[in-house]
């Protein structure tokens, strides 16, 4: 049995996740016999969509020509094309965009506005990452969504013929993937205004997730695959110490012998993982 089994402080849902599922259950709860409908999962996490499910507030992936009810605009925001397509198909529309994600949504038309080549430092096919793009495109053309170096290079013509570069910041990102990118911009660039738009949540889970495995044999990431600041996360520590990146408990019996070896084991978890998921995964932890 391990020795030492650590949780770490900021482990969980996150303030945008929390008041999404709350307001979220809070609506249906309000409003029984309305249909209450969430455009896309409204967090990366199975067991919160089901649980949801159950309360009959269903998940749907493409706006009806004609809609009746509530539709909620999920916490990773949307393009201000899909929120007119929900209002104009008779929705009541309750907007649970997460109020950083707003932050770069708004930063990133300022920028826009204001005549900067944008770059985006997050994963193209992120639902966050396209609707912070989705509202510069309304004022800008020149925009570009970069998760690496790499991508970048690819349009290094087009990015030095601009006089004036502006960076926001995927609110999940690693600190370590904006440095670079930052550092590559800076060499090309005449002037550079550089938004870090990461979120505190985010930013402090991962400072303490670090701290703990320089101290731990083994960490536990719970969370998500779908979820990008927990994929983000276990990259992170596996450059540290021994890292699995698991759901839920059910998966720790692949790993039982890992975890029988390790005498400090440290636990964390994505900003869209339940409380309730976690303590069973530091429970069986300690039955193992």
């Amino acid at each position: 049995m391990p020795k030492d089994i650590k949780l770490a402080k900021f482990a969980g849902f996150c303030y945008g996740v929390k008041r999404a599922v709350e307001t979220a259950k809070k609506l249906k709860a309000e409003n029984p016999d309305k249909n209450v409908f969430v455009l896309g999962e409204l967090i990366h996490n199975t067991d919160v969509i089901n649980e949801l499910e159950t309360l009959g507030i269903q998940t749907i992936t493409e706006i009806p020509e004609h809609g009746e009810g509530i539709c909620v605009v999920r916490s990773h925001g949307e393009s201000p094309e899909v929120i007119e397509k929900i209002q104009k198909a008779g929705f009541t529309l309750v907007d649970l965009t997460c109020p950083d994600v707003k932050k770069v949504q708004q930063k990133a038309i300022e920028l826009a506005k204001e005549g900067y080549y944008l770059v985006i430092v997050g994963k193209s096919e992120h639902p966050e990452v396209i609707g912070i793009k989705a509202n510069a495109k309304l004022w800008s053309d020149n925009v570009l969504v970069a998760s690496s170096v790499e991508q970048l290079k690819a349009h290094e013509k087009e990015i030095k013929s601009h006089k004036n570069i502006g960076v926001v910041v995927q609110t999940t990102q690693m600190l370590a993937t904006l440095n670079t990118i930052v550092e590559y911009l800076t060499s090309i660039s005449k002037e550079l205004h550089i938004a870090n738009t990461i979120c505190q949540s985010t930013a402090m889970r991962q400072s303490e997730a670090k701290e703990l495995a320089k101290e731990s044999d083994l960490m536990i990431v719970v969370g998500s695959k779908k979820s990008a600041n927990t994929t983000h996360l276990a990259e992170i520590l596996k450059t540290i110490t021994k890292t699995i990146h698991i759901e839920n408990d059910a998966e720790l019996d692949e790993f039982k012998e890992l975890i029988t070896d390790a005498e400090k084991i440290s636990v964390t978890a994505g900003a869209s993982t339940p409380q309730n998921i976690i303590e069973k995964v530091v429970q069986k932890i300690n039955n193992i």
